[in-house]
C-alpha cells in the first residue's frame, strides 16, 4: 500500500514541496481519492443550501467546497488543478445549471489549489484553515464577479464585486468553523490511513 512521505513543509515555496506534490499526483491511491471527492461534490450539490443572511448577496451555507478542500489537503496542488477541471465539468454534466462556462472551472481549479497550498503536507491549524478560506473567498469575489459581468452584463463589474464581497464576508466565519470541524474530525483518521502525513500522538487541531 502506498504511503505518502512523512515530510511536512512550513510553506509551499520549495522545490521539494512541488516534487512531493508531483509524486503524489502520480499515485493511483491519490487519483482514486480525488475521484471519490468528485462523487462527493456531485452528491453534496443535491443537499439544499441554508440561507444565513437576507442582506445584499443573500449568503448561503453550501457543501461541495468541503470535498474540494479535503481533496486539496490530500492530493496537493497538482492534483487539485486536475481535480478542479474534472469536478466542475462532471458536476455540470450531471446537474446542469445555466450555460457551461470554462471560467467557473478555472475558479474551481484555483480554489482547490489554494486549499492545498495551505493544508497539503502541513500540520492543519485554525490559522491555516482561516487563511485558506479567506483566499478562496477573495478569489470568488473577484473572479466570480468577472464571470457574472461577462455572462449576464446586467450590472457593472464593480457592482457584482460589492454584492459578492458582502456575501463572502458573511460566509467566511461560518465556512471557517465548518472546515475546522471537518479537518479536526478527519485528519487523525486520514493520517492513520496514509492519505496525509501522520499526525502523531497529538493529532488535535492546533490554533497556529
Amino acid at each position: 500500500m502506498y504511503m505518502p512521505g512523512r515530510t511536512l513543509y512550513r510553506t509551499p515555496f520549495s522545490a521539494a514541496y512541488w516534487r512531493a506534490a508531483l509524486a503524489d499526483f502520480k499515485q493511483v491511491r491519490t487519483l482514486t481519492f480525488a475521484a471519490l471527492m468528485i462523487v462527493a461534490c456531485v452528491a453534496l450539490s443535491y443537499v439544499p443550501s441554508i440561507p444565513v443572511s437576507t442582506l445584499v448577496g443573500g449568503a448561503k451555507v453550501t457543501w461541495g467546497w468541503l470535498a474540494r478542500s479535503i481533496c486539496g489537503m490530500v492530493g496537493g496542488p497538482i492534483t487539485a488543478l486536475v481535480f478542479g477541471a474534472a469536478e466542475d465539468t462532471i458536476s455540470f454534466m450531471v446537474k446542469p445549471s445555466g450555460t457551461y462556462f470554462p471560467g467557473y472551472a478555472l475558479t474551481t481549479m484555483l480554489g482547490t489549489m489554494i486549499y492545498s497550498l495551505f493544508l497539503y503536507r502541513a500540520k492543519p491549524s485554525v490559522v491555516r484553515i482561516f487563511l485558506a478560506k479567506l483566499c478562496t473567498n477573495i478569489l470568488n469575489v473577484f473572479l466570480g464577479s468577472l464571470w457574472s459581468s461577462i455572462l449576464y452584463g446586467k450590472k457593472t463589474y464593480f457592482a457584482y464585486v460589492v454584492v459578492s464581497f458582502w456575501k463572502n464576508l458573511i460566509s467566511l466565519p461560518i465556512q471557517t468553523i465548518m472546515l475546522c470541524l471537518l479537518v479536526a474530525a478527519l485528519a487523525p483518521i486520514m493520517g492513520r490511513m496514509g492519505l496525509i502525513a501522520p499526525q502523531g500522538d497529538d493529532a488535535k487541531l492546533r490554533f497556529i
